[in-house]
């Protein structure tokens, strides 16, 4: 299958990307790690995409596109593959249709993963950063240090990062909104799009995710 994953910041695309990829048995391209993979290796289109980052300028989409296309034409995607963070916007999404055309391929489903706005600013305001180890997270509501600002594990301060706070929050839903929001109607005018509530535990919506893309698949 091949799928695109939306959703708002908070709405746990990655971690449900993760999940579902492993249960298809597809790979997750998600762009964070297109860029990452492309940087560190030094790729040409790797070097053009720091030239911008460094300059504190977005990325074109032409240069997300290309690295996006170089990943899809790997072998292991040949059966299919589960977008993350790609297309962002119409443009991109009008370029990924002409690139699957073009190989004669289409989507098969974009999962839209449904979160009330109040739930996404608490979700990442909410959330606790270990200072000694970032892979070390908590959540003031939803798990909660044993000691407030002290991490369980190694005794570190936990503190909330700058881009986690309430108001550059609110900013990055209105980008959202703005920006990737729209690729939701553009799919829905393909019949594509399926909405997933993504409230509640982790496999809850994992199974959800599965169950609407059977249907889709029947």
């Amino acid at each position: 299958m091949r799928i695109v994953l939306v959703g708002p910041p908070g709405a746990g695309k990655g971690t449900q990307a993760a999940f579902l990829a492993k249960n298809l048995a597809i790979p997750h391209i998600s762009t964070g790690d297109l860029f990452r993979a492309n940087i560190s290796q030094q790729t040409e289109l790797g070097k053009l995409a720091k030239s911008y980052m460094d300059k504190g300028e977005l990325v074109p989409d032409e240069v997300t596109i290309a690295m996006a296309k170089d990943r899809m034409e790997q072998p292991d995607a040949e059966n299919g593959f589960l977008l993350d963070g790609f297309p962002r916007n119409v443009s991109q999404a009008e370029a990924l249709d002409e690139m699957l055309d073009s190989e004669g391929m289409k989507l098969d489903a974009v999962l839209d993963l449904e979160v009330p706005e109040d739930e996404v600013v608490r979700r990442i305001a909410g959330r606790r950063i270990c200072r000694n180890d970032s892979s070390h997270v908590f959540h003031v509501s939803y798990k909660a240090p044993k000691q407030e600002g002290v991490c369980d594990v190694c005794g570190g301060e936990l503190y909330q990062r700058d881009d986690d706070s309430e108001d550059t929050v609110r900013t990055r839903l209105e980008v959202y909104h703005t920006q990737t929001e729209p690729i939701i109607d553009y799919y829905k005018a393909q019949g594509l799009v399926v909405t997933i509530p993504a409230l509640g535990k982790v496999e809850d919506v994992t199974a959800r995710s599965m169950e609407a893309l059977a249907r889709e698949d029947a």
